[in-house]
């Protein structure tokens, strides 16, 4: 069954700050018209651009496909709107099922009601069509139902791609409080960095900077080692799934146009770096190497720099880092003056404490943290100035 004829309502989540970044990709993606809300795009599209934007969106964290939308005062209503859904044309009461529901400035008091509301409707649907009702698995479903409600509209989705996008299908291992992918592709594209750009991550902790770096220089679409659930779908065109997923493989290149560097001092996460890079396939694309980020010199004589240190929320004491930030602005402006340096951070003592004044402050949220994208040009000559104090 081909639903390509007609154009369908999308919306893809991202992490908060990167919606300007989603939306560009998008466009480049092909996608003309699109709504940026916060936290995510909304866009128009025939069903096979869904399955492009899975396969090969860096930022997107899933793509929902919105199948219906209806005005409520109650709960009652919010079931009534569900049961009025077609559900079994999407999917078989075999399957699993999840209903997930989130909402802003909703006037109903619980949200876990509404859910089983939702639940509700959808199974009394399946037993009215099919005499058969989908049973309920909150941890690993076939098909995750999404719902969002705002002050008088509810909206019903399902979610297309299953696992979150973030998870690319090649982290072996992972070190603590990892960066996600689709953050770290964000940090990558805010930076301006392009595959003609010298890159240096030198706390690159288990690769995620550097592997996204590779797999957009060497155009490897995301989505390519992983399954999607709109895989399970009774409306899935497997032969059109089929033909985009190889027209995307034709199109990687051989190898990556700059050079990538990236290092960490931790031997493990070193260790885990190079199983990740050569599980994905980029291990020859990625220069890694055990240091101390403050004994590395400039690969180039210009480049970009991206760091997340691991110090802050995550690991070190206030006194350490006060003591390691100024060491890390001097060593930027001794060997790196030519280059743009990136510090993407939770700490917002970070320009003050290394002594430079950014050129941009991005805020960013890494989940519920709030964090900023600090740039730096290094220009030669000290570069020490009195900081403005706002954030």
């Amino acid at each position: 069954m081909s639903m390509d004829n007609t154009k369908l309502r999308f919306f893809a989540p991202c992490p908060r700050g990167l919606e300007a970044v989603l939306e560009q990709e998008l466009h480049e993606l092909g996608i003309p018209t699109t709504t940026k809300t916060d936290g995510g795009i909304g866009f128009q599209a025939p069903w096979s651009t869904m399955y492009w934007v899975n396969l090969k969106s860096h930022i997107a964290s899933r793509v929902l496909w919105e199948v219906g939308q209806a005005s409520y005062l109650s709960e009652d209503d919010v079931y009534r709107a569900a049961c009025s859904l077609p559900w079994p044309d999407w999917f078989t009461p075999s399957q699993s099922i999840k209903v997930k529901v989130s909402a802003r400035r909703c006037p109903l008091t619980s949200l876990d009601f509404i859910t089983l509301r939702i639940k509700d409707a959808v199974c009394d649907k399946f037993m009215s069509v099919r005499h058969k009702r989908p049973s309920v698995d909150t941890h690993r479903p076939n098909i995750r139902l999404d719902a969002f409600l705002d002050e008088s509209t509810v909206t019903f989705y399902i979610d297309t791609s299953g696992e979150p996008l973030f998870k690319r299908g090649h982290r072996v291992l992972s070190v603590e409080a990892p960066l996600r992918e689709n953050l770290a592709a964000g940090l990558l594209r805010l930076a301006g960095w392009t595959s003609g750009d010298v890159l240096l991550d030198p706390m690159c902790g288990s690769g995620t900077i550097p592997l996204e770096a590779a797999m957009m220089a060497r155009r490897i679409a995301p989505g390519m080692s992983r399954s999607f659930a709109f895989e399970r779908l009774l409306v899935h065109d497997a032969q059109r799934w089929g033909h985009l997923r190889e027209a995307s493989r034709l199109k990687q290149l051989a190898e990556v146009p700059a050079a990538i560097y990236a290092s960490d001092q931790d031997p493990a996460a070193v260790k885990i770096a190079q199983r990740t890079f050569q599980g994905a396939g980029v291990a020859i694309d990625v220069r890694l190497r055990q240091s101390n980020v403050l004994d590395i010199e400039a690969p180039a004589e210009q480049g970009v720099l991206l760091i997340n240190p691991p110090y802050g929320v995550r690991l070190s004491r206030p006194e350490e880092l006060d003591a390691f930030y100024p060491q890390l602005g001097d060593w930027l402006k001794q060997r790196f003056s030519g280059w743009r340096a990136y510090i993407f951070t939770g700490d917002l003592r970070v320009p003050k404490l290394i002594g430079l004044a950014p050129s941009k402050r991005i805020p960013l949220f890494n989940g519920p943290l709030e964090c900023r994208l600090y740039e730096f040009v290094i220009v030669s000559g000290s570069m020490r100035k009195t900081i403005p104090t706002s954030k």
